[in-house]
């Protein structure tokens, strides 16, 4: 929860500059009331609920399955976009997410792989991803009115308000002791949250919320690389043969 925490936290600071940054050239609209002050904090509250969860999870089940069930975020995209929004869904893109979503199951080892993990941790993987993708759907929602960093600011700053209180009751250490767990989160805040989900945000300008998330089960993918380049970690014929379906996925997917 700390881990958390300090991962949306330490992300305001370089947000606030940026905004600061292109204060004068802002061109997007400017919240009208609390009901859009409302919209723009909802993505916050989703993503500290799916922090919450996604870190538990990794404590109550495996790994793998902690993993491979909260990349389901995309399947609940696009069900909240058939549902909520009325859009429209086609078979191709079904067919696509089938493939993707097969695709990380082999990349992960299979289902005999995930077969060690406990019930309530599993569900609560799967709890968030249904919030990561509330954050997904509310987010493409704005962007038809306000700026990434606009979104940005408002989300992470929601997002540390809510983690805050669960740090507080739930965690005993609340701050790292090392220079080296203080770059650690350093790193989480500003590669993983300020540039990762700012490129996310300003993505959901041009494509649909679905296929944005679809495209986001690239990140197994892309982690297994790095760990094999960085960490010295090889990489299998099955991680291989699950990394280019998730790529045929998203190819059938985008076509659809």
């Amino acid at each position: 929860m700390a881990t958390a925490f300090w991962r949306v936290a330490l992300a305001l600071l370089p947000l606030f500059v940026w905004s600061l940054a292109v204060e004068k050239t802002a061109t997007d609209a400017k919240p009208a009331g609390f009901a859009d002050y409302g919209l723009l904090v909802l993505p916050g509250v989703f993503l500290a609920i799916d922090l919450a969860a996604w870190h538990l999870a990794l404590h109550m089940t495996a790994v793998a399955n902690a993993t491979l069930l909260a990349n389901l975020a995309p399947l609940f995209v696009t069900l909240g976009s058939w549902l909520l929004f009325r859009a429209h869904v086609s078979r191709i893109f079904i067919a696509g997410l089938v493939t993707a979503l097969a695709g990380v199951i082999i990349l992960k080892g299979g289902p005999a792989a995930i077969g060690d993990g406990k019930l309530a941790g599993d569900a609560t993987a799967i709890v968030a991803a249904v919030f990561y993708a509330g954050y997904i759907l509310s987010i493409g929602r704005l962007r038809a009115r306000f700026s990434t960093i606009r979104i940005m600011i408002w989300s992470t700053a929601s997002a540390a308000i809510c983690m805050l209180p669960l740090v507080l009751v739930f965690e005993a250490d609340f701050m790292p002791v090392a220079l080296f767990g203080w770059a650690m989160l350093l790193g989480l805040a500003l590669i993983s949250h300020a540039s990762g989900q700012g490129l996310i945000i300003y993505a959901l300008a041009f494509l649909p919320p679905a296929f944005s998330s679809l495209t986001l089960l690239l990140q197994p993918v892309v982690a297994a690389i790095l760990a094999w380049l960085l960490l010295s970690e090889s990489v299998g014929l099955m991680q291989a043969i699950g990394g280019a379906i998730v790529l045929v996925g998203i190819l059938i997917a985008r076509r659809g």
